[in-house]
């Protein structure tokens, strides 16, 4: 039997209300992998962009007070 086989089987088992929570935590764990995916890309623009953003031109912007 196959995870997916295996989750369904107790999925089947469970009240409505608590096959919505898993349903929430299902959603969840996918919105925090596309998060992590989102984070990676960022970490990879961020050292290609790095000769960039760390010249003598911008240095007047270190001292910039963010939000």
């Amino acid at each position: 039997m196959t995870t997916t086989e295996r989750i369904i089987a107790e999925l089947h088992e469970l009240p409505e209300t608590m096959q919505q929570e898993v349903l929430d935590f299902a959603s969840f764990l996918k919105t925090r992998s596309h998060q992590v995916e989102l984070d990676d890309l960022s970490k990879a623009q961020q050292i290609s962009m790095l000769h960039v953003w760390d010249n003598p031109d911008d240095e007047v912007w270190n001292d910039a007070q963010s939000r």
